[in-house]
């Protein structure tokens, strides 16, 4: 028998947020997880997808080219 977490579990297990792992479950990202009455429930041994969001980048005064300076 395989054992499975809640999705509040997982998501401390992964540093995300619940939602994130809610989300990840609703687009079917997470094999194995499927939703019992209004839980999600995810195998213990499931691997935490990459992330796909895209990154935002770091601009000044609105100009994506310039470089920031730690400075």
């Amino acid at each position: 028998m395989m054992d499975y977490l809640s999705a509040k579990e997982i998501a401390e297990k992964w540093n995300i947020s619940r939602r994130r792992v809610q989300i990840l479950c609703e687009e079917g990202r997470i094999p194995g997880a499927f939703k019992l009455s209004d839980v999600w429930v995810i195998p213990k041994d499931a691997e935490k997808p990459a992330d796909r969001r895209k990154a935002k980048k770091k601009t000044v005064n609105g100009e994506e080219d310039k470089l920031v300076s730690g400075d």
